[in-house]
């Protein structure tokens, strides 16, 4: 404690008291108080002094615990007011004072002075001023400082201050209530309102006594939220301080030890009631974890009315700090870069109901737990399954050992409605990820599996936490924890909110309804089973489906929900390459590319919805037909990435030109399957080779020309139900017009788009750069446009492919090649873009080819064959195909080619420009 010595005086006079200095932490009463030095590495020093010659009344007291006929002593008259004098006058202010005596006991009395030195205001005879205390019966005015009390205690008299007014005081005796009947209705009847009070006594840095005002409850008050060190008491009465106890402690009496303090009263625990207790300086709750004093606590967070992010965020400043009691602490993400903290990724599975499989921007996949969250369980004695009846267990029991078999998705009491609700909000989407902690690997136990190691992490999807939503719904539960274990979520509040109100609706697991079952018939290789479900699914068409499981490019497990059924699925028309097998003593090798084609199917259909076409079964009871994912067919989209090859079977088919097509693209490509692929001479086999060529033209209208010269169509026959199919659809979108904004265009999706006319058009998202650049096609017209995604739409289910295909259909013109100059080709294009766009004309098929079919094409009128007319004006030159059934219309282009070249028209105007190894001069490569 400071102190100044003054030891002046000439020698053998009488001796000069010495001036010691100290701040004001405590009034005990009217006439003691107790000072303390400056803190200097820990809490300071502190004395009691009791101010000389005078006397104020008694505050009350308590009856000691320990004796059970004690009672409690009541306020004197006139002695709250005194020491209110003095609290209001010196709390945490510096004063100055001498002793004059010191009894045997240790009791010091002395003089007191408000500042530095004794010129300030003497503390003693203010009070006997106000009337709040008397001089000590027997001392006589002997010396100056007696002398002035005295004067002070006339004038008090003479101006009926204090103790010397009319009356006995009676008004100035608290009626002190130590104890609430009802803490609960207490708190409640407050309203959350702040109320006024003076903080009477600090038993460690959290935990407080306060007299509430005006009614004088005197409360213990536990702040909410937290938890400072605190003071153990052992077995000899002694208390040892936990770390860092004492000095919370002071933290907390420095700042609010009688303060005047407003408290938010939250909830009670026991006769303490938890609050915050708020001071002009602020929030002493937020302060101590800011220093590193408190640490959170789950209990009591809930209940802190300011959130409980602030407080995490406080705790997260000092853990960050390692202030204090976190000196020693280790983040449980500290030795993860900042990208392996937060990242976005693609969700690619749904594991469990807290589990899911990410694709990374790396391109590498990695499993995600959902931090701090339990999914559904079947036990009996566990929280999940507190709500249900013993009937139901007994149910869920006898139903499990019938199947004998555990299916955990359809067994466990809600399971698959956490699965379906992690699907339907997370698959094929990208979310934030942000890493909590790592849960290392834990070796077995008796009652526990091995665990490997876990990273654990708060997913979100447009700003919403994933867990949250899951707990809230009933369909997980939150995970308790040691007060010092830290590995935990990030949201671990909102968790156990979310919580809270699923318990108190009802939700999910909480329950009382009867638990949902689940009786899902898996007839994967079933064949008895399979050949009575057969026909219901060739009659069914188009059933929705739910992949499951991808066992490799062509074989998947599905879920039929309607017909509530697990099959396997098999797909049709191609052939894919086999996988690694486990034969009875070997290991079968896959053959190449089996595992890119496995990866290929799981990322594009895994847990996605489908529509399956079932066409037949194999002796094995698995089911084989055709997959649609967002209006493709997975054996074409298979076959076009070289995954696979078309199988014979498909030639009954209607894919089968589709296959053909995407397997000739393929090909070209010599990729994957087709890397080693040598293209074979075309003979024309006679047993195959018509004997004339077929001439059936049909009326279209041309729509599209591109610039490769290929050309879009529409059938003349079905422009009516395409115009009343636009004119019902404009009519629906004008009524229910699409929310701007609203649609998030996904490649391979039909849609609506807005064309440069105003009107809207079918389309198919054929890429997305971004949503202000989205690629799409005129399905029922043939041409291109990139849009932005303000401009689409969802497409009707009234106006589908299913109920209208698309009318746009895709030809190249047969008998021609098209120049490779691109100026020769654009004179071409405009050529057949000036005679044949947006009119009727005659086309006939003439042979398939990769790609489009090739077609012949006339003008409605004249029937004059278009192709032959750009050969005539030397725009393009002949493809010379050596079928028999050709050759007539072969002779005749090769003569119009001759007349062009005379003439020296477009292409010849510089003579014949062909290499002398053209096919047309008879060599063969």
């Amino acid at each position: 404690m400071a102190s100044s010595a003054q030891s002046g005086g000439s020698s053998g006079g009488p001796a000069v008291p010495t001036v010691q200095r100290g701040i004001v932490k405590m009034v005990l009463s009217g006439c003691a108080i107790i000072v303390r030095g400056q803190p200097r590495g820990g809490p300071p020093p502190e004395r009691q002094i009791n101010l000389s010659n005078i006397r104020a009344g008694n505050l009350a007291r308590r009856a000691a615990a320990t004796q059970p006929e004690a009672k409690d002593t009541p306020d004197e008259p006139w002695a709250f007011p005194a020491r209110e004098f003095l609290r209001k006058k010196l709390i945490g202010k510096e004063v100055c004072f001498t002793i004059e005596n010191k009894t045997p006991q240790g009791r010091e009395y002395g003089m007191i002075y408000l500042g530095k030195d004794t010129n300030g205001e003497n503390i003693a005879e203010s009070l006997v001023a106000e009337g709040l205390a008397t001089r000590r019966e027997g001392m006589r005015a002997n010396n100056p400082e007696q002398n002035r009390l005295s004067e002070c205690e006339e004038q008090a008299k003479a101006a009926k201050k204090g103790m010397w007014s009319e009356g006995n005081g009676s008004h100035t005796v608290r009626d002190l209530k130590y104890t609430i009947e009802n803490p609960r209705h207490f708190v409640d009847s407050h309203h959350q309102k702040p109320v006024n009070a003076i903080i009477e006594h600090v038993r460690d840095g959290s935990v407080v006594r306060a007299l509430l005002l005006p009614d004088y409850y005197l409360v213990t008050v536990m702040l909410s939220g937290i938890k400072c060190p605190t003071f153990r008491r052992e077995a000899d009465g002694s208390e040892t301080p936990e770390p860092f106890a004492a000095e919370a402690k002071f933290f907390t009496e420095s700042r609010l030890l009688q303060r005047d303090v407003q408290i938010i009263l939250e909830s009670c625990h026991n006769q303490n009631i938890l609050g915050t207790i708020l001071h002009p300086n602020g929030n002493i709750t937020e302060l101590l974890l800011k220093e590193g004093f408190a640490r959170c606590v789950d209990w009591s967070i809930a209940v802190y009315t300011r959130g409980a992010e602030k407080l995490r965020a406080a705790e997260r400043f000092a853990k960050e700090r390692r202030l204090r009691i976190w000196r020693d602490y280790v983040a449980p993400t500290a030795n993860l870069d900042q990208k392996d903290k937060q990242f976005v990724a693609k969700v690619m599975q749904v594991l469990n109901a807290d589990a899911i499989v990410v694709k990374l921007n790396s391109g590498d996949y990695k499993t995600i737990h959902l931090s701090s969250i339990r999914p559904p369980r079947l036990e009996g004695e566990n929280t999940q399954t507190q709500g249900f009846t013993t009937f139901q267990l007994k149910i869920l029991r006898l139903n499990l050992d019938k199947n004998k078999k555990l299916r955990p998705l359809y067994d466990i009491p809600y399971m698959f409605e956490a699965r379906e609700f992690l699907r339907k909000k997370l698959i094929g989407k990208k979310v934030n990820v942000t890493v909590d902690y790592i849960r290392p690997a834990s070796p077995a136990t008796e009652t526990v599996p091995a665990f490997s190691e876990r990273t654990c992490a708060t997913v979100t999807i447009g700003g919403i936490n994933i867990a949250e939503a899951l707990v809230s719904k009933g369909l997980a539960t939150v995970i308790r924890y040691r007060q010092d274990d830290d590995q935990r979520s990030s949201h671990y509040d909102e968790l156990l909110a979310a919580e809270a109100r699923a318990i108190k609706n009802g939700k999910g697991l909480h329950s009382k309804k009867e638990v949902p079952i689940h009786r899902v018939a898996d007839i994967s290789g079933d064949t008895q089973k399979a050949k009575q479900f057969l026909p219901f699914l060739q009659r069914a068409g188009r059933s929705e489906a739910v992949v499951e499981y991808v066992f490799s490019g062509s074989r998947l497990k599905l879920y039929l929900p309607k017909e509530t059924c697990l099959i396997t699925f098999l797909l049709a028309g191609i052939e894919c390459p086999r996988g690694a097998r486990n034969l009875p003593g070997l290991v079968q090798e896959g053959e190449p590319f089996s595992e890119e084609a496995t990866l290929f199917t799981k990322e594009l259909v895994l847990q996605r919805e489908v529509e399956v076409e079932v066409e037949s079964m194999d002796k094995a009871g698995n089911f084989i037909g055709w997959l649609h994912i967002d209006g493709a067919n997975l054996s074409v989209l298979l076959v076009e990435h070289a995954l696979s090859k078309v199988h014979f079977t498909a030639e009954r088919s209607s894919y089968y030109k589709s296959l053909l097509s995407a397997e000739e693209a393929a090909k070209q490509k010599k990729e994957k399957v087709w890397a080693h692929y040598e293209e074979q001479p075309v003979e024309v086999t006679p047993v195959l080779e018509e004997k004339e060529r077929s001439a059936s033209y049909k009326p279209v209208f041309v729509t599209e020309i591109t610039d490769d010269l290929h050309f879009y169509v529409q059938d003349v026959e079905t422009g009516t139900q395409l115009e009343k199919l636009m004119e019902n659809m404009r009519n629906d979108i004008a009524s229910h017009p699409p929310v701007e904004g609203s649609y998030a265009p996904r490649r391979g999706e039909f849609c609506i788009a807005k064309f440069v006319d105003g009107e809207w058009y079918r389309a198919r998202v054929e890429k997305v750069e971004s949503p202000a650049k989205v690629h799409v096609f005129y399905i029922d017209y043939g041409n291109r446009e990139i849009l932005p995604s303000t401009r689409l739409g969802t497409l009707p289910p009234a106006f589908s492919t299913r109920v209208l295909p698309a009318q746009a259909t895709e030809y190249a013109f047969a008998f021609i090649q098209v120049p490779q100059d691109e100026d020769a080709r654009t004179d071409a294009v405009d050529s057949v873009v000036r005679d044949i766009q947006n009119t009727q004309c005659l086309l006939n098929v003439e042979h398939l080819s990769a790609g489009c079919p090739h077609v012949t094409l006339q003008f409605a009128d004249s029937k004059g064959d278009v192709g032959l007319g750009l050969v005539k004006e030397g725009l393009v030159m002949v493809e010379v195909r050596k079928e028999k059934q050709f050759q007539k219309v072969i002779t005749e282009y090769l003569n119009a080619q001759e007349s062009a070249k005379s003439a020296r028209l477009n292409l010849w105007r510089y003579g014949d420009f062909r290499a002398d190894d053209a096919d047309e001069f008879g060599y063969s490569r």
